[in-house]
């Protein structure tokens, strides 16, 4: 079968051309308020890649929107967040009868002079999965809606000089509102996570009680999300608002605890238990232990004694 390369999209005109849209006011940011004469799905077949940071909103819509390989319903009405060159799969949508769609496209050069260039990029929802997306309140729904509209205004009846700044300003504050509600979010649904958190431990627990970590060696925040099918930056951030820590941590937490098992109860040598537990040099596995113990693993296992 013949490989099928993303369709690589580079202007916000072929976009616009793309769903039957006047031009965009500006070359590198547009804010898509759909009419409903406009189904808002691409006429590409396969996937499609862009230059462009992808903000979108959506409420009244369900069905098809794949992202990776995750399917994501909006008819909670919720946020996505997609960041420049990751690929989308194709589209499709069923609409209830009332529905609305914000599609925000943000080129990373409309950034440049300002500190949200470097900001946006710590915002880890951008590299979240679909099935991943932020769900509003109605207030929060109202709150996001009218920054669209001020961003909306601003580019179509409005440019001039300080237009960039005061846009720039509105997608920040866009942006800071996400991030204090995914954390809210995180909290709200924190039974679901809870749910997430028991099957990392039961996978993890699995992964250190058999000869995965021979093969595979320690393991990683990438091998879990795949596992758990979430992102790895999803994983990251759930874990850190259920424990603190982040995903990385609590792996190294679990693999403490599993070599503390085996250097209490086993005759085994620090050598066997560092490869045992995926660990290509005994000393990596010291200098772990020893930096989450205070204590290096002999002088752990002399406690025993």
């Amino acid at each position: 079968m013949k490989k099928t390369h993303p369709i690589n999209i580079r202007s916000l005109s072929e976009i616009h051309r793309d769903h039957d849209l006047s031009s965009p006011q500006h070359p590198l940011i547009s804010l898509i308020n759909w009419p409903k004469n406009r189904i808002p799905e691409n006429k590409f077949e396969g996937s499609v890649l862009s230059n462009f940071y992808r903000i979108s909103f959506g409420s009244g819509l369900s069905g098809m929107s794949k992202y990776g390989q995750c399917h994501y319903d909006y008819a909670e009405g919720g946020m996505t967040f997609i960041a420049p060159n990751q690929i989308i799969g194709k589209c499709s949508y069923e609409f209830a009868e009332q529905w609305s769609m914000y599609t925000l496209l943000i080129h990373p050069d409309f950034l440049l002079k300002y500190p949200l260039s470097k900001k946006i990029k710590q915002y880890g929802f951008f590299s979240y999965n679909t099935n991943e997306a932020l769900h509003l309140s109605e207030k929060e729904k109202n709150t996001i809606v009218g920054i669209m509209t001020e961003i909306e205004d601003e580019l179509n009846n409005r440019i001039d000089d300080l237009s960039q700044d005061v846009i720039v300003s509105q997608v920040d504050l866009l942006l800071t509102y996400a991030n204090r509600f995914y954390k809210r979010q995180f909290i709200t649904r924190k039974v679901v996570n809870s749910n997430l958190l028991e099957e990392l431990e039961g996978i993890l627990e699995d992964y250190l009680t058999t000869s995965k970590t021979l093969i595979e060696g320690t393991p990683t925040v990438q091998f879990l999300a795949e596992q758990m099918n979430v992102s790895p930056s999803y994983l990251s951030d759930m874990v850190r608002s259920l424990t603190g820590q982040n995903a990385l941590s609590f792996i190294h937490q679990k693999v403490i605890e599993a070599a503390k098992e085996k250097l209490s109860t086993t005759n085994l040598s620090v050598s066997e238990i560092a490869y045992e537990l995926g660990f290509g040099h005994p000393s990596s596995f010291t200098k772990l232990f020893k930096a989450k113990t205070k204590v290096s693993p002999l002088d752990f296992r002399k406690s025993f004694n």
